[in-house]
């Protein structure tokens, strides 16, 4: 059974940081881009970024770049998602997500396997 657990969530403060954890179990993590969506209520789930296989590719939504940084350790079968400078626009339930698709996209229909969620607040 595939499982994505989300950690590091919590309440920050406008121009503060979070580091968001994605332990993953049940899939052979290095065979999977990597990912991160999040979600505000009333509205869809929206791509943040996702990291490839080895690591060494990455792509964010345009909102982030420069602030967000996302990478993966495959020896611990972890992706992270570092948020800097975080806005109250950030506030959202961030998703960790899991693609068997060797061409990552920015499509939530691309990831086969979703976590629960954590949520990330920032206030102003």
């Amino acid at each position: 059974q595939v499982q994505l657990t989300e950690s590091g969530g919590g309440l920050a403060q406008a121009g503060g940081s979070l580091r968001l954890s994605c332990q993953a179990s049940g899939l052979p993590f290095s065979r999977y881009t990597m990912g991160w969506f999040r979600q505000v209520p009333g509205k869809e789930r929206a791509f943040v970024a996702y990291v490839s296989l080895s690591g060494e590719l990455t792509a964010y939504t345009d909102s982030v770049k420069g602030r967000f940084t996302i990478s993966r350790d495959n020896s611990k079968n972890c992706v992270y998602l570092q948020m800097n400078s975080l806005k109250p626009g950030d506030t959202a339930v961030y998703y960790c997500v899991a693609s068997a698709d060797l061409r990552p996209t920015e499509y939530s229909s691309s990831y086969d396997y979703w976590g629960q969620g954590t949520q990330v607040t920032v206030s102003s």
